[in-house]
This record gives C-alpha cells, sequence and structure tokens, in this order.
C-alpha cells in the first residue's frame, strides 16, 4: 500500500529494519534500558485485556490503559493493581491530557481500540471513520514535540480484496466493505504523521477468554458451544483467513515493544502481516474444534458464504503470507489445531 504523503511504508519499513531479528537489537541494548511507560488504548477490549495480563509481568515496564466506558472492569484492576486505568475518548481526545498530566508521554502505546463489527461499520460509516482513524491519538502524540513514542496500531486483513491466497504486505490495498475502507484510511494517517509506528495487519484473533469477560462472541467458545448440543450446524466453506492465536498477536507486541530504544536514533517504521500459519474456512475451524472435542463431524454441514446475506461485503479470501513477521521478529505463531487445543484448555481449567 502506496503511503500518503510520498511515504511508504514497504520502503520505509526496509529502509529502517535490517533483515535480522529484533531480538538481537534487543539484547545489544539491554543495557541501555530505563523503564517504559506503555500505554494501551483500548485496554479493556478482548486483546487489551490479554496484552495487559502479559506486560504487567515484564521487568522494567510501567503499564496504562483507556477505557470508554464510565469506569474501568473492577476484575481487571483486581487482578492488575499495578497496571493504571484513564478514561479516554478515541474520537474527542478527550482524557488524553490527563495521561500526559499524570502518567506522562507514554514510550510505546498499543492502539487496540476499535469499530470492529463490519455490519455495523456498514450501517454508520461516519462513525465507524471517527473511531477506527486515530486523528486525536495520533494527534496527542505528535504535541509532545519530539520522536520518542512508537504507536503499535492494530489494522486487519479486510484491507486487502480477498481475490487470491495469501496476501503480502506490499499487495494493494483494496477493501470490500467499509471497516476495512476506515483502517486502510487509519494506516495513511500513521504513515504520513508519525516518525515512529508498527501496523499489524491482524487476521481473526482467539483464545481463552480475557480476566473481565467481554461481551462479544469469541470464535472457538462458540463454535465449541454449538457443536456441544449435537444437532447440525452450517459454516462457511468458501471463506478464507489465517486466525491468529492471542497469545502469539501478544508476543508480537511486546517483542515491538522491548526492542523500542527512543535514545538510540533509530526509526521504526514497519507494516507486518499478523496471522496465524494456516489458512483456514470457518467450516476448517469448527472441525478442528471437532476433532479436539471429539464430536461427531457428521454434524458439520458446509454451506456457501453466498447463501447468506449479511449485510456487508466479506473479502473470500484474506489468507496472509506471514514471512517478513518470521524474518524480522523471530516469532512462529502456533498452528491452528495447537492453538484451538490450548483454547479449550483454558476454558476447561476455568
Amino acid at each position: 500500500m502506496g503511503g500518503v504523503g510520498g511515504c511508504d511504508p514497504r520502503s520505509a519499513a526496509e529502509a529502517e529494519l535490517p533483515r535480522k531479528s529484533l531480538a538481537s537489537r534487543s539484547q545489544q541494548m539491554a543495557g541501555k534500558e530505563e523503564r517504559k511507560r506503555v500505554l494501551v488504548v483500548g485496554g479493556s477490549g478482548y486483546l487489551g485485556q490479554h496484552l495487559l495480563a502479559a506486560s504487567s509481568t515484564v521487568d522494567r515496564l510501567d503499564v496504562a490503559f483507556t477505557h470508554h466506558s464510565p469506569a474501568p472492569p473492577q476484575p481487571l484492576l483486581e487482578t492488575l493493581p499495578s497496571v493504571r486505568a484513564f478514561r479516554a475518548d478515541l474520537r474527542s481526545g478527550d482524557g488524553f491530557e490527563a495521561i500526559s498530566a499524570s502518567f506522562g508521554q507514554p514510550h510505546v502505546v498499543v492502539n487496540c481500540a476499535a469499530m470492529s463489527v463490519p455490519r455495523a461499520c456498514e450501517l454508520d460509516p461516519p462513525a465507524a471513520m471517527a473511531t477506527n482513524v486515530p486523528s486525536s491519538l495520533v494527534n496527542w502524540l505528535l504535541s509532545f514535540g519530539n520522536d520518542d513514542s512508537l504507536l503499535i496500531h492494530l489494522s486487519t486483513d479486510q484491507v486487502y480484496e480477498g481475490v487470491k491466497s495469501f496476501y503480502k504486505e506490499e499487495d494493494e490495498t483494496m477493501p470490500v466493505n467499509m471497516y476495512g475502507k476506515s483502517k486502510v484510511a487509519a494506516e495513511k494517517l500513521i504513515v504520513e504523521k508519525c516518525s515512529n509506528y508498527a501496523i499489524l495487519r491482524s487476521s481473526i484473533i482467539y483464545g481463552p477468554q480475557t480476566i473481565s469477560p467481554v461481551a462479544k462472541s469469541l470464535p472457538i467458545q462458540w463454535m465449541d458451544g454449538v457443536l456441544s448440543q449435537g444437532q447440525q450446524v452450517e459454516f462457511f466453506s468458501d471463506e478464507f483467513r489465517c486466525p491468529v492465536y492471542v497469545k502469539d498477536m501478544v508476543d508480537v507486541i511486546l517483542s515491538l515493544t522491548k526492542t523500542w530504544f527512543p535514545d538510540d536514533g533509530k526509526k521504526v517504521q514497519v507494516l507486518l502481516n499478523v496471522g496465524g500459519p494456516d489458512r483456514v474456512s470457518r467450516l476448517q475451524m469448527a472441525e478442528s474444534v471437532a476433532v479436539v472435542r471429539g464430536y461427531n463431524p457428521s454434524i458439520i454441514k458446509s454451506v456457501s458464504a453466498s447463501s447468506v446475506n449479511r449485510g456487508v461485503a466479506s473479502p473470500p479470501d484474506i489468507s496472509m503470507d506471514i514471512t517478513k513477521l518470521t524474518q524480522i521478529l523471530g516469532i512462529k505463531p502456533i498452528s491452528f489445531q495447537d492453538g484451538v487445543r490450548s483454547t479449550l484448555d483454558a476454558e476447561d481449567s476455568t
């Protein structure tokens, strides 16, 4: 995807990040490291809570998060007492100045906040753009007048058109729905305005439930629930993605966080596909759940996605090539089958 204002994320990433593992850079800089302030925007959501839980165990990190609701989730505060909570409005920017005054300029900001239900975005495009294009967040970071903050922004595989398999980062972005369009607009804003950024194009994120359970339906748990009833269930067989286990996504974000050293003068400008290694349909996802649980596979019925009107266009195949992720960060996400097993094991243990 070409950037705005003559800045291309492909060329920037290639110029600024060597083709060696960033882990080695982290080891080299370890002696220079001071405490880092990490702010998770949208920290009460699914990925945000998993990231907060993992970040709170990392040495030399001071962690805070934003929430949009009147009060942060109490179970989250009780389980992670060292993590600070701030109410902020991503659309208006209200609340960011209070973070500046009390927490200080963050060294790393992870933007997990989004209006991520495609149909909801289709029904209200202005709200989708206002939420998913983080103008107020970017302007707040620019107000510090330095390049000391790294913005890690969660984008989506839905920036791709979906007409082939295993998209690479340099492939053209051509979203088919408003959600994807809003995410492309966000990427362009960040590339144009930010000196240091990592844009992560994420597939479906799945895994265990959060500390404070989220309201949205989790894909593996939902499939397990419907299949456990023993009745025939229909699943799409002709839409493909590369679901990523939530702990792998957290590892990607923490790896970028640990390797960010604002004082070393090296810019970070990188665009990465972040998915699992397996290209799967909803049908294949359900079959994996059935294998792990021992359910009768005959209750899983194949249907075409075109047979259902979901009120929004959906790209048929947005599987992603994650070679660059493995090369730059040295992270190899686990297989979908292993991720399903870990997810269900975690659910059984709670």
